[in-house]
């Protein structure tokens, strides 16, 4: 049998807040997967709050969440578009922008491998 990895916890409520405009994220670090909770505010657009410290057109990371709250409107560089709510699950690949809709935050959370997220 091979070697299993030791049980871990991470607390995003205890997580440093990395703040651009509209848009936090909380980051949490395990072995091998990186979980961001990610909060974009009402009025919060990736292309007016995080444009500029990405330094690309529109955001290149893939994401893989489950919102939790809100709604987020996301347009896909090729024109496609979609809007995802609480429980549902959103993987987005590379080349887009999203927006909050409406009067409350959009808040999901993100599993990522390191490698794609900014900074990293």
């Amino acid at each position: 049998m091979s070697a299993t990895t030791a049980m871990q916890k991470g607390d995003l409520a205890a997580a440093p807040e990395d703040v651009h405009g509209k848009i936090s994220k909380k980051t949490v670090e395990l072995d091998g997967v990186s979980v961001t909770e990610v909060t974009f505010g009402v009025g919060a657009r990736w292309s007016q709050d995080l444009k500029g410290y990405a330094g690309t057109e529109s955001c290149e990371l893939p994401h893989v969440a489950l919102v939790l709250s809100g709604r987020l409107h996301v347009v896909m560089d090729d024109g496609s578009e979609d809007e995802f709510g609480p429980h549902q699950v959103m993987l987005l690949p590379p080349g887009h922008d999203a927006w909050s809709v409406g009067d409350e935050p959009a808040v999901f959370v993100e599993f990522s491998r390191g490698n794609d997220i900014y900074g990293a």
